[in-house]
C-alpha cells in the first residue's frame, strides 16, 4: 500500500496521533514530504523528542494521515523516528526543496538539517526504507 504520489504537491498534511495520557485523538496540520512512490511521508519536528506529537507516537505509532483538505479521506498509518542514514538525509532534502527552494548546491537551513525526522507509512508496509 502507498499513499497517492498526486498528492505529494499539496501544502499540507492533517497527522492524528492517539494522546499518550488522554487517549484523545489529536491533529496537527503539518509540512510533508513523500518520495515519488508514495511508499511514506515524512514530517521534520522543529521541537524534536520535546513536540506532544512525537511524544505520542513514541507512546503509540498507530496513526492517522490526511492530505489536502481538512475534511479528506484519512489513511491508517504507522510511524517511527528515522535513524540517522540515506533515508534520513532523502527525507530531509525533500523537505527543504519543497517548502525552503533548497536545490541541493546550498547549506540546508537549521530546520531541515536539525529538525527531527519521522516516517509515516500506510498501514501494511512498516519497516520499508
Amino acid at each position: 500500500m502507498a499513499f497517492d504520489p498526486s498528492l505529494a504537491g499539496e501544502a499540507y498534511c492533517y497527522f492524528t496521533t492517539t494522546g499518550r495520557r488522554t487517549r484523545d485523538p489529536h491533529t496537527v496540520e503539518i509540512w510533508f514530504g513523500m518520495p515519488g512512490d508514495g511508499h511514506a511521508l515524512y514530517l521534520l519536528s522543529g521541537g524534536g523528542e520535546r513536540s506532544d506529537w512525537v511524544r505520542n507516537l513514541r507512546a503509540n505509532p498507530a496513526v492517522g494521515v490526511r492530505i489536502g483538505a481538512p475534511d479528506a479521506v484519512e489513511v491508517r498509518a504507522a510511524a517511527r523516528v528515522v535513524e540517522p542514514g540515506d533515508e534520513d538525509t532523502a527525507a530531509r532534502g525533500l523537505l527543504a526543496a519543497k517548502y525552503q527552494g533548497w536545490d541541493g548546491t546550498s547549506t540546508m537551513s537549521p530546520w531541515a538539517r536539525t529538525s527531527l525526522c519521522v516516517a509515516i507509512e500506510p498501514a501494511g508496509t512498516e519497516g520499508r526504507a
